[in-house]
């Protein structure tokens, strides 16, 4: 159960607001809305939830842009609420610079314009392979035929793990960005089991893969630790699984239930980058965390050292005072810089990756599938977390 704490002495009882980041009302149904509630007139730009021992929450784009370029006041290091009793720290999210500096070089020339390029080919294939695996039946569900399916596979892949392993690594991160704290260690226990031999293989034959250039690796003319190189492991697994397959899933849902917009994209492709970016902004994925590093004051609250503050990319997007009509997928809206990759030194290095198979997948998609919609008498199930998720999409769509 949630660890529900009396208000502290220094939190405005204006700013409390009785808030359960895993489970807010209506979830299920539709995360991102049941997350727009904390939008909702009269309540506080930053408040305070007393769930999980009592955490703040940014609302608005403007306080999430400032908090996360602070690290100096907001610091990575623990992204989870609440905070991570684990031994070891997901590399280099849950670091500041300039600790997080060399760590991060090492990751981001694997998906640069270059690498990611080169791997569209075979994402192409791969996205064809799944669909036209199903379309010929007329209905699927959606999430476990092909959300799922495409980035697990295109990360395997990458990191040169067996196939086989699929459903244990889907397994394991599920419950790390959307169980409570007793299935987040049994996943922590478990990826430790898991990495841990491949960690060991890969030094004693290492390869072209990802995990070989890991675990090879030194920093500061230093070898990683081995808590160093499984706390990259499981930033790459979580970076390139949970959020790729949640994105798929939201913008999916969006277009069965949105003809007009699909029409639109089916018509005319050109339209795809833009939508992909309109949908990035309006279906927020990760909920992730700072802790404050000092006492001080900020926009009229007092925060104190060791406290801890979300920074909902849910809420960044659907902020209308950044984005008029903010539920409203609009590809006519002049560009913005949308916070889903996150911004300044922890920018997420994949988005290059995440961007192509979004691409790929409308593309391949839409080609395949053009006419579809959520199946009659069935609902979409959606999640809440550190990342939220498409739970299940059952789709339908004519055969000819």
């Amino acid at each position: 159960m949630p660890a529900i704490v009396e208000r502290p002495a220094h939190v405005g009882s204006d700013r409390v607001v009785d808030f359960d980041y895993l489970a807010p009302q209506g979830h299920q149904v539709d995360v991102h809305r049941a997350w727009h509630a904390l939008h909702a007139p009269g309540l506080p730009d930053i408040l305070w939830t007393p769930h999980y021992g009592g955490h703040w929450i940014a609302t608005r784009a403007a306080d999430i842009d400032a908090m996360q370029l602070d690290a100096a006041r907001f610091s990575m290091s623990s992204v989870t609420v609440p905070a991570s009793q684990q031994a070891f720290r997901i590399v280099p999210l849950e670091m500041d610079p300039p600790e997080h500096t060399p760590f991060r070089a090492l990751l981001s020339p694997k998906f640069g314009p270059r690498p990611v390029n080169d791997l569209e080919g075979s994402v192409r294939a791969l996205a064809i392979e799944l669909i036209e695996g199903f379309a010929h039946q007329g209905r699927c569900e959606f999430v476990e035929a092909f959300a799922k399916r495409l980035p697990i596979v295109v990360f395997l892949r990458l990191v040169d793990l067996p196939l086989e392993d699929r459903d244990t690594l889907l397994e394991m991160t599920e419950a790390s960005v959307r169980g409570d704290a007793q299935r987040r260690n049994w996943a922590a226990q478990a990826l430790q089991q898991y990495i841990g031999k491949w960690i060991v293989a890969r030094r004693a034959h290492p390869g072209p893969d990802l995990i070989s250039a890991m675990v090879n690796a030194q920093v500061n003319g230093r070898d990683y630790t081995p808590e160093e190189t499984f706390g990259m492991m499981v930033n790459v697994i979580f970076g390139g699984l949970d959020t790729v397959a949640a994105s798929i899933g939201f913008l999916t849902r969006h277009l069965a239930e949105h003809p007009g917009l699909r029409r639109q994209l089916v018509a005319d492709r050109a339209l795809i980058p833009v939508a992909i970016e309109e949908f990035l902004r309006r279906f927020g994925i990760p909920n992730t965390a700072r802790v404050i590093t000092h006492d001080f004051e900020y926009g009229g609250v007092s925060f104190k050292a060791g406290e801890q503050i979300m920074l909902p990319k849910t809420l960044h997007g659907l902020d209308e005072r950044r984005y008029a009509d903010a539920l409203t997928v609009d590809l006519a809206r002049p560009a913005s810089r949308h916070a889903a990759f996150g911004d300044g030194p922890h920018r997420c290095p994949g988005a290059g990756l995440a961007r192509m198979e979004l691409r790929v997948f409308l593309e391949e998609w839409l080609s395949r599938v053009p006419d579809f919609s959520v199946e009659p008498g069935r609902q979409p199930v959606t999640s809440s977390g550190q990342v939220n998720g498409m739970m299940s999409l059952p789709l339908a769509w004519p055969v000819h």
